[in-house]
């Protein structure tokens, strides 16, 4: 490990906001706690209201939704209202981005009343729901009837239009690609409002491959139609414990659940469930889950841990477990609501987290885990590091995120002849030299992370705060059938482009700072760019 010793840094004076930080846990037990078990609680009602209506109420009820959203787009007035969005709070969103773009001027379509689940067919295998469904209404839904949709994203919050047109991960990703790739239709109002239903073989085909990652900025997404796999009662998790450098813990890691002989869809060969921990540059543990009965679970021998109370550790300090008791079979108080810590963040709070934690996944081929991890042990130090497999399919078109080029010739651990095996780094806590009372940059880690993903044909998930220009932003991913799309449905001076949705928001303070001939010099040059003024406003 001397190799990836990290630099020696200064000593950091603390701030006023740091003595704020560290006593937060008192504001979050005594307010946010209380206020999140009333907001679960009342959301837990409304699913309950929800569930009781009947398929055709809820399909009446969807329709004259969607009737109310085109008619609201039908009065922007183009020339004196700002770009579309939806109407959400930005402190609702679970990513960590700030959405500046909320407080200039803009044009709001409330979709609020978008969190049904229309219909679960059993015959299909599909859940049609409506882009504010989250992840906890619908498992509560589906679970009882031994159904889950094919990728179940990890918090409760996260909602369909959130997973489709942004990024989530889940141990299930190795076998069915992102939640996105387990979608069979989308229905999208588009800027002139027609309303169509996009499928991979159907005239929007283009549009539907499209979509993923976009942000909701070449239609609104109103409902789509999500895959459903048959599932068992309890997960059985197998704990394997590794030590080694960091490049032994990654083949550890791809050990865990790719097949050395290339049979990577061999369903005895591979596992339901993997997700994998590191928690130095020398032990990490790796998970595999496959689906339990009722009466495997039961078997004597066998061990039922019920998470989720909240007396157990959190769950990535069970599994550190397995470093001292080996290989295992077979954890909390209830979590805070990820919107009320944003909403109880002032802007200081937000720019010291920005600074002072990194928030960031990392998305990379399998076979370069081994130097993403050495990359974060050298630039930031953050321990434990979560990892996550994802297939990364090759389809028709050449969609924003997609495979290497020739990945199929190599056929290396994990890859099939239709699909590249990535791994989602996440890295998420205070990095080393913060934790010494270090000097450290987080926005030029940041973007030396940018710059490194993209020298390796890597990914940024877009809920996270970016560093990257517009160039950059498309070096890293695809803007060609993103942008034909956007001119083919009328989407450009209507919705945002993705890479200003995205973008951390910093020009507005740095406007304030221009004499008006320097300004006026400025938003003369973003117009040769093609920009728009109501871009510019964000």
């Amino acid at each position: 490990m001397s190799d990836l010793a990290a630099p020696l840094r200064p000593k950091r004076k603390k701030v006023w906001v740091d003595y704020f930080v560290q006593f937060r846990w008192i504001l979050v037990i005594f307010v946010v706690l209380p206020i999140s078990w009333t907001l679960y609680f009342l959301t837990y009602l409304g699913d309950v209201k929800s569930k009781r209506k009947s398929f055709k109420q809820r399909q009446k009820e969807h329709e004259e939704n969607v009737k109310k959203v085109v008619a609201r787009l039908k009065q922007r007035n183009a020339s004196k209202d700002g770009l579309v969005c939806t109407a959400r709070k930005p402190w609702i969103a679970v990513g960590m981005r700030n959405v500046d773009y909320k407080r200039a001027r803009h044009f709001e379509v409330d979709l609020s009343a978008f969190r049904n689940i229309i219909e679960i067919g059993k015959e299909r295998m599909i859940a049609r729901v409506e882009p504010l469904v989250n992840m906890g209404q619908i498992t509560r839904v589906t679970v009882p009837m031994n159904l889950a949709l094919a990728v179940v994203a990890e918090l409760d919050d996260l909602t369909v239009g959130g997973l489709i047109n942004g990024y989530g991960i889940e141990g299930s990703f190795h076998i069915y690609g992102l939640f996105s790739d387990t979608v069979v239709a989308y229905e999208i109002v588009l800027a002139d409002g027609r309303v169509v239903r996009a499928t991979k073989d159907n005239e929007f085909s283009d549009l539907f491959y499209a979509i993923p990652w976009s942000q909701g900025t070449l239609g609104l997404l109103v409902s789509a139609e999500i895959k459903l796999i048959p599932i068992k009662e309890y997960m059985k998790l197998t704990y394997k414990p590794a030590v080694g450098n960091l490049k032994d813990l990654a083949q550890a890691y791809v050990d865990s659940f790719t097949p050395r002989d290339g049979d990577q869809d061999n369903p005895e060969k591979v596992p339901d469930f993997v997700e994998g921990m590191v928690y130095s540059g020398t032990e990490g543990v790796f998970m595999t889950g496959r689906y339990a009965s009722k009466e495997e679970a039961k078997k004597k021998g066998n061990v039922i841990n019920s998470v989720g109370w909240w007396f157990k550790p959190w769950f990535y300090q069970h599994a550190q477990t397995a470093l001292k008791k080996g290989e295992f079979l077979l954890g909390w108080m209830m979590p805070p609501k990820v919107s009320l810590l944003k909403a109880t963040q002032g802007e200081a709070i937000r720019n010291y987290y920005h600074e002072m934690h990194v928030i960031q996944d990392m998305l990379v081929p399998l076979y370069k885990v081994g130097d993403a991890l050495e990359f974060v042990h050298k630039e930031m130090e953050v321990y434990p590091l979560w990892l996550c497999p994802h297939k990364l399919f090759k389809f028709p078109y050449k969609t924003m995120i997609y495979p290497e080029a020739g990945f199929e010739l190599h056929r290396r651990q994990g890859d099939t002849s239709y699909s590249q095996m990535y791994t989602d780094v996440g890295v998420y806590y205070a990095p080393g030299p913060v934790l010494r009372g270090e000097v450290f940059d987080g926005a030029g880690a940041v973007r030396t992370m940018e710059s490194w993903l993209i020298e390796n044909h890597g990914y940024q998930p877009q809920y996270a705060v970016s560093e990257l220009d517009e160039k950059s932003f498309w070096r890293m991913f695809d803007a060609g059938l993103y942008e034909n799309c956007r001119k083919k449905y009328g989407a450009v001076g209507t919705f945002m482009s993705v890479y200003y949705k995205s973008k951390k928001g910093r020009l507005r303070r740095r406007c304030r700072k221009l004499n008006k001939p320097t300004l006026r010099l400025l938003l003369q040059r973003l117009m040769m760019k093609r920009m728009i003024s109501r871009r510019i406003e964000v």
